[in-house]
């Protein structure tokens, strides 16, 4: 079940190189079964790449992507509908500089309006905690609005949670990387409604940064400890980061 939880979406195959890799793994630490331990590490080498410690980062990068990830953890531990943390590290793995994993739950079909909002907030939170402890953002949190944009303007034009456009569905197809626009799109709406819909997307994107930003200004002791643990340990199982987030102010 757990295994399940935490490798959404994957086929057979996708599964079979998940427990060649997990098979690997224990071979090279002599065991004779493969445990949880080899599993959980052969998901991350799957989903995101194996380890790069061989990566030597400056102290102020190291500090840039503890502290992001610390904002992410931070905030979707505060929402309702985000996930829950499972794991925050800050090692290197293919192209991620550090991630927070979710605590495996059972997979969902259906979301709301509210979930959405949540997700954004939660994907949100690097960049709001960069901007709070550093003043500025860096380019690590690139990745994170190019989700969110994706997924406010399909809240908008595909799944009709916007109050303005109303319940519509305005955008079909996959969504050309070039130019906003979508392959084989025939514009069914006016420069108007287009307008309206760049002014949504916006104003959703701005709402749940502005959420994630107040989360962490009224938790900014909370970021501080995990992203100081972080620098430390590089890695957080849930455990650790419930301990250090109920901590006394």
């Amino acid at each position: 079940g757990i295994i399940a939880a935490q490798t959404p979406g994957m086929v057979g195959a996708d599964l079979e190189n998940l427990i060649n890799e997990a098979a690997i793994l224990a071979a090279r630490r002599n065991k004779r079964a493969i445990t949880m331990d080899e599993l959980r590490e052969s998901i991350e080498r799957v989903m995101a790449g194996p380890a790069r410690r061989s990566r030597v980062l400056d102290e102020r990068d190291r500090r840039t992507i503890a502290f992001h990830e610390a904002g992410h953890a931070s905030v979707m531990e505060r929402l309702q509908h985000a996930d829950l943390v499972g794991k925050i590290t800050i090692v290197s793995r293919g192209q991620t500089l550090g991630y927070v994993m979710p605590l495996p739950e059972e997979e969902r079909s259906l979301k709301s309006r509210a979930e959405y909002e949540d997700e954004l907030a939660g994907l949100l939170g690097g960049r709001a905690a960069e901007e709070i402890i550093f003043d500025e953002p860096s380019t690590g949190a690139a990745n994170d609005l190019e989700r969110v944009t994706r997924l406010a303007k399909a809240m908008v034009t595909r799944f009709g949670m916007s109050d303005i456009i109303g319940p519509m569905q305005l955008q079909q197809g996959d969504s050309n990387p070039f130019m906003g626009m979508e392959f084989g799109e025939q514009r069914a709406y006016s420069e108007d409604v287009a307008r309206k819909i760049d002014q949504e997307v916006r104003r959703i994107v701005e709402s749940a940064y502005a959420r994630s930003r107040q989360i962490l200004l009224d938790n900014r002791d909370k970021l501080n400890l995990v992203a100081e643990r972080l620098i430390v340990d590089e890695v957080l199982d849930r455990e650790d980061f419930l301990d250090l987030m109920a901590q006394p102010t």
